[in-house]
């Protein structure tokens, strides 16, 4: 039969089998963009489980004069094609495996295969998750078995199955459009029906997933909160703990519901950390708290620098010694040796332990003082030393006891030279006269500016130092906001360790009486009294913003200060997903790398869910110093 009576048989409409190696891709076909791999691989799974569902529709191949060639363009159905191509490969089907196609010749290809693509409505999520749950249940098929049928992973169907259980109420509100996809896979965080249309019902303008996710567990536990890190999983179910599995975060972490268990396991995890503490170390007590108890009212000790030992200043610069020659003989050499990187890291640890003995605690404070073992927000213990509390206070015992002796010395030449000047006199009186010496002092310090900033420096010391020792004469109450209470982890950032090393410095340097402190001030040299001085003041700087503040002078006058000491916040923070990009809309994210990067970065990242976008933007932004507008 010839080339032209084989194209007369197979009229338009026809329905025929051809060998699959007969069929070829269109080149009049619309779809330009190639099927993904997971597409080819869900068609694949589809046909080895059920066959071609759908015919493919094709029309001959013709040649230059009109005759056809035995081969056939596809028009409709590709995909299929290179599904039946991938199964050859696999040696599923032979390459001669024999295709159900409908011949088309009457209409346009181009304009079938775009009606194809175009005049079609996909299948509705809902109905979709509930076809999987028809399966599972009537046909006993396991995720496993409907993924490998469907050309899905298993989780995608486990998602799925998930999905079957929320409320009808609320599949009903998704199918009608009342909500969103990702809103109503929030909803399948729990299984109680009642509970998923009891917060349904209280949303009001805000239903984003976050805030359905945050109403659901209120009275439950993040997988990623301090306390699970610091307990660890394995050990809260070990105490009879349960965990709400969420399927469809990127981590699938879940929430721990006990709430209740989980503060008692990190409590009792803190309090053995402080019970070693305490006996390692020789500290009175030791307290564990899950947070930072900032209202204490203790006064505080700091280490005090001392010398060294002759066996261990022996052990330092032998250390010292060893680390510069190394570091001298590797120093052209663009990878270390393991066995030297290893040295490098042994040297350093034992030079930072010897470092670390230059800073002691008296034995005294250790004898009456204590610490506190808290929990920082990363899950990691943070200790912190040196706290007197008032009834322990060795120096403040003393002093109340030498000033009962001088109250109750019948021998008026042993008494305080204060004490006789107001022998005799009503309080009236003396308080007549001091407040004449009082107006003295004003303007007698008023005229020499150089002792006014003495005083001013020694009051804002005693008061940074010294709590409770009320050793300052001028009326000067210097204020300090905590600022960990609007800024989780503050105090673990490069900033905030820089600012308690600089403060524990400081403290380590004044001298353990607070009678001592005038002349140690009076001593410093001025470049020194300025610089404890600045430390002190900078200490009480409230720059917050809060809801509703009534400060907005205050706010536009630390705008003023910023610019006066040329502050550039790129050197004390940078944006990363914890501290801004995790916390911020999408539309931010993007804003900030087309800002920071350029239009181009946040083009390609468009597309991505927030947690990858927020981890590829924090890549991106590392080292381009950008700051939100509000710093």
């Amino acid at each position: 039969m010839s080339a032209k009576k084989i194209q007369t048989a197979l009229a338009s409409g026809a329905e025929v089998l051809i060998p699959l190696n007969k069929l070829k891709k269109s080149p009049k076909n619309a779809r330009k963009t190639p099927h993904s791999e997971a597409s080819i691989e869900a068609y694949a799974a589809s046909i080895a489980a059920k066959g071609i569902l759908q015919n493919l529709v094709v029309e001959p191949e013709l040649d230059s004069e009109g005759a056809a060639t035995g081969f056939y363009f596809v028009t409709i159905g590709e995909g299929r094609r290179l599904a039946q191509l991938l199964r050859v490969k696999r040696k599923e089907i032979n390459k001669t495996e024999p295709i159900r196609c409908i011949v088309d010749t009457a209409n346009d290809p181009h304009e079938i295969s775009l009606d194809e693509n175009i005049t079609r409505e996909s299948m509705h999520p809902a109905d979709q998750f509930e076809a999987f749950k028809k399966l599972a249940d009537e046909r006993g098929f396991g995720a496993e078995e409907i993924a490998a049928r469907f050309g899905v992973t298993p989780h995608v169907v486990r998602q799925r199955l998930r999905l079957s259980a929320v409320s009808p109420r609320l599949i009903e509100a998704y199918r009608n459009g009342e909500m969103g996809f990702e809103q109503l896979v929030a909803f399948a965080l729990i299984d109680d029906h009642e509970r998923q249309e009891e917060i349904y019902s209280r949303l009001t303008y805000s239903r984003d997933p976050v805030t359905i996710r945050r109403m659901l567990t209120e009275t439950n536990v993040a997988a990623t909160d301090r306390r699970a890190v610091f307990v660890g999983r394995e050990a809260y179910t070990e105490a009879g703990g349960t965990i709400l599995r969420d399927l469809f975060t990127e981590d699938r972490g879940g929430y721990l519901k006990d709430a209740a268990l989980l503060d008692r396991l990190a409590l009792d995890k803190l309090q053995l950390l402080a019970t070693t503490l305490q006996k390692d170390e020789g500290w009175k007590w030791a307290e564990a708290n899950l947070d930072f108890p900032h209202g204490h009212g203790l006064r505080r000790v700091y280490p005090r620098e001392v010398a060294l030992s002759a066996e261990d200043q022996a052990a330092y610069e032998a250390a010292q010694a060893e680390f510069d020659l190394l570091t001298k003989q590797y120093e052209n050499f663009e990878e270390l040796p393991e066995d030297a990187d290893i040295r490098f890291g042994e040297l350093e640890a034992e030079m930072d332990r010897l470092e670390a003995l230059h800073r002691a605690y008296d034995a005294d404070d250790i004898a009456c003082g204590g610490a506190f073992v808290v929990l920082n927000h990363d899950g990691e213990i943070r200790v912190e030393r040196g706290f007197i509390r008032p009834e322990d206070d060795n120096r403040r015992q003393k002093a109340s006891a030498e000033s009962d002796v001088q109250g109750h010395d019948v021998d008026a030449a042993d008494r305080d030279d204060d004490m006789e000047s107001d022998a005799g006199l009503s309080d009236s009186l003396v308080a007549d006269l001091t407040a004449h010496r009082t107006l003295g002092l004003r303007l007698a310090l008023s005229d020499q500016p150089d002792v006014a900033l003495v005083a001013v420096t020694h009051a804002l010391v005693a008061q940074t130092f010294y709590r409770g020792a009320e050793a300052n004469v001028l009326d000067i109450r210097p204020g300090s906001l905590f600022l960990g209470s609007h800024a989780d982890g503050i105090a673990d950032t490069e900033a905030g360790r820089s600012w308690s090393d600089r403060h524990a410095r400081w403290a380590a340097q004044l001298p353990c009486d607070v009678a001592d402190l005038w002349p140690f001030v009076v001593a410093l040299d001025h470049d020194s009294r300025m610089a404890i001085f600045a430390h002190c003041a900078a200490l009480t700087i409230n720059a917050v913003k809060l809801p509703r503040d009534l400060r907005p002078r205050a706010l536009a006058t630390a705008d003023r200060l910023a610019k006066a000491v040329a502050l550039d916040m790129s050197g004390y923070w940078r944006p990363t997903v914890r501290t801004y990009l995790g916390r911020v809309t999408k539309a931010r994210i993007l804003d900030a790398v087309r800002e920071a990067v350029s239009a181009e970065a946040a083009d390609r990242m468009a597309d991505m869910k927030k947690p990858d976008m927020a981890e590829a933007a924090e890549q991106l932004l590392a080292t381009t110093g950008w700051l939100p507008a509000l710093m």
